[in-house]
This record gives structure tokens, sequence and C-alpha cells, in this order.
């Protein structure tokens, strides 16, 4: 595709965490910098994250792999597009190449003063280019379903005031999985125009559920899924970002973790009004010393 963008890294030390295998946080950091080049590309302005649809982590890379993010535009609709992101791992050695995600993310072209954005639509060259094209109008109404489902559900769960009960008596309370950080946004955390960069504040989230969810295992969690990755707004460089992590349940071999994001300038952070810009549920399993999974406890919200 002409709106093709290929970004390659090698995965060093510093990117690893401390079982040697590339940390979530930077990698979710290079998927959002690469699919963001590939929708400026086609837009020809500034453009910012909207959303990413559940990301899968299928393989672990680990130190002195090289990672190849190929990111590409869709579809393009009004003001937003799709970019498709696929995650490879290459080991040196073997030339061996595994698939480590593949990922669907929406982005919005940000006009310039006044002016309104129409973006042109995609040029389709392959077979391939031609599926994708008409997936992305079924993601795109799947997205939108989604959000409609998720607060019917929210809507009703407060109306009825129904509690649940936890009958088991080993159940762990959740309340000491309550982890929460702020952080400050400088110019390196943001883009040209000043908005904190999405895969940013995702490496972030990631911390936060990572450090909420060893609270369980007593262990180094390893990321799985991000599910209902949705700005709600936007944020800049001077905001303080105050991210709340918790466990929300349990599920044998895996926990999930929800995290809120919520976004303050100085007059907001002296008032004490925060704008919540973001939310997310992160899934996140465990191994022992031998590579076996770990059972999470039982916990009582």
């Amino acid at each position: 595709s002409l709106m093709a963008v290929c970004m390659c890294q090698a995965v060093l030390p510093a990117h690893a965490g401390p079982r040697g295998e590339l940390g979530a946080g930077p990698l979710l950091r290079w998927m959002d910098a690469a699919a963001c080049l590939a929708a400026e590309k086609h837009a020809g302005v500034s453009c910012v994250t909207a959303s990413m649809d559940d990301i899968q982590f299928e393989e672990a890379a680990r130190v002195g792999q090289i990672i190849a993010i190929r990111t590409k535009v869709n579809r393009a609709f009004k003001t937003s597009m799709e970019v498709g992101i696929k995650v490879t791992v290459q080991d040196v050695l073997t030339n061996a190449e595994k698939i480590v995600s593949v990922a669907y993310a929406t982005y919005v072209a940000k006009p310039v003063g006044a002016g309104k954005v129409e973006l042109k639509p995609v040029q389709l060259l392959s077979t391939e280019d031609h599926l994708e094209y008409s997936l992305a109008i079924e993601r795109r109404r799947i997205r939108l379903g989604y959000i409609q489902v998720f607060q019917k559900l929210m809507q009703e769960s407060n109306k009825e005031g129904d509690f649940y009960i936890c009958e088991d008596k080993d159940a762990l309370s959740t309340e000491h999985t309550h982890v929460q950080s702020t952080e400050l946004v400088l110019p390196p955390h943001a883009n040209h125009h000043g908005n904190t960069f999405g895969g940013q504040i995702m490496a972030w989230m990631q911390t936060v559920a990572s450090i909420s969810a060893s609270r369980l295992c007593r262990s180094h969690p390893i990321l799985k899924s991000v599910n209902m990755f949705k700005f709600w707004g936007p944020s800049f460089v001077g905001d303080r970002l105050v991210f709340n992590a918790i466990v929300n349940n349990t599920f044998h071999n895996s926990v999930e973790v929800g995290v809120r994001v919520e976004a303050y300038n100085c007059e907001e952070w002296i008032k004490a009004q925060p704008r919540h810009i973001n939310s997310a549920f992160l899934i996140f399993s465990a191994v022992n010393d031998r590579g076996d999974l770990l059972t999470f406890p039982r916990v009582k919200p």
C-alpha cells in the first residue's frame, strides 16, 4: 500500500522487563508512533489516537531480537481513519519471524486553524487492501456498538444498585490492589502540537496495572491483552495525569485490571476538577521461574 509505514527496533536491555522480555510499555509506544506516521502520511496533517481495538499479545520478544512494526491506513472516513498494525519479532541468529500482535487503531485528523479536514479515499492496490477496506466498516460498526452496550450496562448497574456478594471466605479483598500514580506531561511525551502521545499514556497505564496485578500473584505479570482503549478527550504538555488501577476480577490463570486516567491543568489541579480522558481493561497472566502459569486467588470487590 502507498500509505504503509515500517518501523524496526532492536530490543535492548533498557526496553526489557525483569525476565529479559520486551516490556509492553515500549511496545505500545512504538505501535502508536508507527500507526500515527501512517495516518499522517495519508491525511497530510497532524493526527491523534482516538482508540485502539482489543490488542492481543501472542509472542514475547527478547533482548537482542528485532521488532518490525508494519502499519497502513485501511480505510478513511470523514475525519478519522482505521490503521492496521502488525508486529513481528525476528531472531537475528535464526532469521525466524513470529507474529507478536495484530491490532487496529483509529486516528483523527486535526484541522489546521479553522479549516475542516476531508480525508481522501485510500488507494487499494492488492486483494488484501480490498479485504481490509471492506472489514474496516464492519469493525467501525462493532466499535460504536461496543460503546453503546457498555454505557447501557453501566447505567443499568447504577440504577439497580445490586452489589455482588462474594461467598468465598478465602477470597482476597481487591482493596490492596489499588495503585495510584501521577505523571507530569513533558515535551518528550507529546507530539509537535503539544498533545500527549496515546502510546505514552498506554505505557503509563500498563505500568500501574502491572503493579496492581503483581499484588495478587507475587510475581512479574505478563500483559496478554488491552481491551476497550478509547480516548474521551485530549491531554496536553503541562497536564498532570492521575492513573488509578485496581483488580476487577480473577479468572484462574489470568486477572483483569481496570485503569482510569484523569487529566488536570494547573487551574484544574488546584480546584480538584479532573477531566476523565481514558479508561481501559488490561488482562495479565503470570508464570513461575520454570515458566508454568500461576493460579490467581479468588477476589472480593
